[in-house]
């Protein structure tokens, strides 16, 4: 929200300071979300994706599958195992426990398997998808393009705008 706030009064502000100077800025956005899922080579890819998530939940399920048969037959016995047994059956169920948590964070984690395999699959594609915003921003001479599809991004913005320089040009004075 935080977030969303901060981007309407940036804009504001641009399109307040723009049209003093320059006229009217032109800003247009797009739904990318909607163009993920009527394009067939995402629809493509997402399913590429769906199915190795879905091999890898069946694996893990198989393995707290095994993991609660273990833990089962532990609690049945418990009380008739000796000290030894014991210790090595919950031993076992610690292992089993670390190797399941270990399967999840390796295929799910932050820079698991599946992140890596949607950079690789799906960057092609948002490339694709932003050169296309590109040339149409150019084109029809958008200054900014913004997403609209979840957080409010700014897909597109038409360099003579950019004021980086004349911040560290400004900050940079200020040190003199």
């Amino acid at each position: 929200m935080k977030q969303l706030i901060f981007i309407a009064i940036i804009l504001v502000m641009i399109v307040s300071t723009s049209s003093v100077s320059f006229g009217q800025s032109k800003i247009g956005w797009i739904n990318s979300k909607t163009v993920m899922e009527k394009l067939p080579e995402a629809q493509d890819a997402q399913r590429q994706l769906d199915n190795l998530v879905a091999d890898w939940q069946n694996e893990l399920a198989k393995m707290q599958n095994d993991w609660q048969k273990k833990y089962q037959e532990y609690e049945k016995k418990k009380l008739i195992l000796t000290d030894q047994l014991r210790v090595d059956a919950e031993k076992e169920l610690q292992d089993l426990d670390k190797k399941i948590s270990d399967y999840r964070n390796k295929k799910f984690g932050q820079n698991g398997e599946l992140f890596n395999k949607q950079n690789e699959i799906m960057k092609p594609i948002q490339n694709k998808i932003f050169k296309a915003l590109q040339e149409i921003a150019q084109e029809d001479e958008y200054d900014y393009i913004l997403d609209k599809s979840g957080d409010v991004l700014l897909m597109y913005s038409n360099d003579k705008y950019d004021l980086t320089v004349k911040v560290l040009d400004k900050l940079t004075s200020y040190e003199k």
